[in-house]
């Protein structure tokens, strides 16, 4: 068995172990490469269909074309896609760079605090309707108690302290120092009530095996990961005022499978167009710890 096939066999147990487990699950898609790679393991791991709620984050700062691909995809695959988003914090301009804020005190509140209180059903979400195509407050107001992220161990630094399945208190906070071992595919599922749990099928995945097996699946992403003319693409997608383009003339999947290959990145870290990782001391553990994605 050729490596993404191992990794996909494994993510695939993963998916279905957490849909065995948890009750009141939902899976984060954030617009990008690991998490789009997360829904077609999803479409796999349930013979094509998705039977878990896609819970997106909307800060209102995402570069446009990345909710026009979301969307868009979102009607033609016929998912259960919800959105949810800081409005007072929207409102009153609690934001960078309008609210004369820094990067961290941003992401906090319209990232961390978003996702929270959206995941609890505190704050509305937004549901859309596939007979209108529009997207209308959502009515059922649980709270999601699990949730599949698609985050990756080689990304960046905290994100390789995570378990496959790993605990949040109730207040989405997490202990670093406080998670349980995970051998030979033994995972704690049983958390005691409170506790809300963040899953992780894509954690062995590396950048090169994401975008191997996004050209072996046909899987479409959006073009901003590719060089439209102009010597840049993104390598890592956010909000437009904190991120960055990196010199690349990759202009499709396959030849950025060459540009990884070549090593023309193995000293630049993928998220080195992130401006808030820079301001939270080269890493995101401060913002992670506090419920960050």
């Amino acid at each position: 068995m050729d490596t993404l096939k191992q990794l996909e066999a494994h993510s695939l147990y993963i998916l279905r172990e957490a849909y065995k487990d948890f009750k009141n699950l939902c899976m984060l898609w954030s617009i990008g490469k690991d998490s789009t790679v997360l829904l077609w393991l999803a479409r796999k791991a349930f013979f094509g269909h998705v039977p878990l709620p896609l819970v997106h984050i909307d800060t209102h700062y995402k570069i446009p074309e990345m909710i026009e691909y979301r969307d868009k995809l979102a009607r033609e695959l016929k998912l259960n896609m919800i959105y949810g988003e800081n409005i007072e914090a929207l409102k009153s301009k609690q934001t960078f760079p309008e609210g004369n804020i820094d990067r961290i005190s941003c992401c906090k509140s319209l990232k961390s605090e978003a996702l929270k209180h959206t995941l609890s059903g505190e704050w509305a979400r937004h549901k859309l309707n596939h007979e209108t195509g529009l997207y209308e407050v959502d009515q059922n107001k649980e709270s999601y108690t699990g949730v599949i992220v698609g985050v990756r161990a080689d990304e960046e630094g905290s994100r390789s302290k995570e378990r496959y399945f790993s605990a949040r208190d109730n207040s989405n906070e997490w202990d670093v120092a406080d998670q349980p071992p995970e051998f030979w595919d033994q995972f704690k599922t049983d958390f005691s009530p409170g506790t809300h749990v963040r899953i992780h099928p894509l954690l062995d995945w590396t950048e090169l095996n994401i975008w191997e097996y996004i050209d072996r699946e046909n899987i479409p992403i959006t073009s901003l990961y590719f060089d439209r003319g102009e010597g840049k693409r993104y390598r890592s997608l956010g909000c437009f005022p904190c991120t960055n383009s990196v010199d690349s003339k990759a202009k499709n999947v396959k030849e950025i499978i060459e540009e990884l290959k070549s090593g023309k990145f193995a000293n630049i870290a993928e998220r080195s167009g992130r401006a808030q990782d820079k301001e939270d001391g080269g890493g995101l553990e401060t913002l992670r710890r506090d419920g960050y994605m």
